[in-house]
């Protein structure tokens, strides 16, 4: 295979310039990080005061954690580290406690995170003769604004389709020759059985890629995706305290996501010790962002499972990849004292054939004992009225997913299209249990 890459100085250099280089941007981003309110009293306590006490790499490990808190404490200029007349956008992201993660960015920022984006595209195999429909939300989400600069600056026909009116998307494909989408895994899979409900044929659309993010999802669930649709998926991945997509992506070889190390730097730890882990072993992802001025974040706790591959890419790229991201440490459930991640649950009902594109997670409490209801779509094949092989397939999940995650969960058996879909992100898990107070 020829493989392309978007930036060819960067994306072959030898490992040692690589880390000469990140030492020197670390260097800057810590410059420009004393100069917020949050970080100019963190470093000063480490015994960082200025970039000259940084030395090697090694330091970075001086400097304390970051963390969504930490942010949100911050909100909403405790981070910006240039005069607000500089900055030319902003993008938030809020959670549970309603106050946002605020991210601002400089007209050079805007550039780099672009540039970012169009390595990622391009070094799938995309160009300019592709057309391209970003059917992810735009507004304070960076997905939409991100990708879709991306495209331009490879040079792609951009559609800003956005989310959700699956009828007006099939129109948009058919009328432009869409050959690239960007979407959540789980709205693709709501794609394919749209087509099949409305009749759009396959060979109607030209479509031949697709990126899917925005969601942890399984490798099954993408060769379920390339096998429906026959189009080949690239597993992308981004958080808005990093800019956005464009953080990491998979080539052309799809074994794993290259981490743009001369944008950022990736270290894996102990969720439970915050210590390193060894070379190749999983445990969450903690980022410092090289590529933005307008605000510096240093060591950042992104929450998510993963690991490094040891071993070179064929694609002849020197950034280190990162497996794919298996849920999050804030995603884990507590299920009657054994800890259950909801992706070992999708990892089994989208292995199986006889189940549809849709599931939920629903954990109650019974008494004093939690109780894990799984809920599943059948395939187009399977009649719900032949109870004989529905039991057997509500049997034959129950096991599996027992011997994934040694509980025995209660399987229910729903027609296609019957469970709710979402148009953003999936909500895969209901957790009714009360809350202590």
């Amino acid at each position: 295979m020829s493989y392309q890459y978007w930036d060819p100085e960067f994306e072959t250099m030898p490992r040692g310039e690589l880390a000469a280089l990140q030492l020197q941007k670390l260097k800057e981003t810590v410059s420009y990080a004393l100069r917020t309110a949050f970080y100019k009293e963190r470093l000063a306590k480490a015994g960082i005061t200025g970039p000259g006490d940084i030395k090697s790499l090694a330091d970075l490990r001086r400097i304390p954690y970051t963390t969504k808190q930490d942010l949100r404490e911050g909100f909403p200029y405790g981070f910006l580290s240039v005069p607000r007349e500089e900055v030319v956008r902003l993008h938030a992201s809020s959670g549970t406690t309603g106050i946002p993660t605020t991210i601002y960015f400089s007209k050079k920022d805007i550039a780099l995170w672009t540039g970012n984006v169009a390595r990622c595209i391009y070094g799938t195999g995309c160009n300019k003769t592709d057309v391209f429909q970003n059917m992810i939300t735009y507004g304070l989400f960076t997905g939409g604004l991100g990708f879709h600069a991306g495209g331009e600056e490879v040079g792609m026909l951009v559609i800003p389709s956005g989310p959700g009116n699956t009828a007006r998307q099939f129109r948009l494909m058919q009328d432009f020759g869409t050959t690239v989408v960007h979407a959540t895994p789980s709205f693709l899979l709501h794609v394919e059985a749209r087509m099949r409900e409305e009749g759009v044929k396959r060979e109607s659309i030209k479509l031949r890629k697709a990126f899917a993010g925005a969601e942890p999802y399984s490798e099954d669930t993408r060769k379920r995706i390339e096998e429906l649709l026959r189009i080949d998926v690239y597993n992308s991945y981004g958080l808005s305290e990093m800019n956005g997509p464009g953080v990491a992506f998979e080539c052309q070889a799809k074994n794993g996501l290259h981490l743009w190390e001369d944008r950022y730097i990736g270290e894996i730890i102990n969720p439970d010790t915050l210590e390193p882990v060894e070379d190749g072993e999983a445990g969450e992802l903690v980022l410092t962002c090289l590529c933005r001025e307008a605000t510096p974040i240093l060591r950042y706790r992104t929450r998510d499972l993963s690991g490094f591959y040891t071993e070179a890419c064929p694609c002849g790229r020197t950034h280190r990849r990162l497996r794919r991201i298996t849920g999050r440490t804030d995603d884990m459930l507590i299920i009657n004292g054994v800890n259950v991640f909801p992706s070992q649950i999708e990892e089994v009902v989208m292995a199986m054939k006889e189940v549809g594109n849709n599931y939920l997670m629903v954990v109650e409490k019974e008494g004093v004992l939690d109780r894990l209801t799984v809920k599943v779509e059948v395939g187009k094949n399977i009649f719900m009225d032949d109870t004989r092989p529905l039991n057997a397939l509500r049997e034959k999940i129950r096991q599996t997913i027992q011997a994934s995650i040694t509980i025995s969960p209660r399987v229910e058996l729903h027609e296609g299209g019957s469970l709710p879909v979402s148009e953003g992100k999936a909500k895969r898990v209901i957790d009714n249990r009360p809350r202590d107070i």
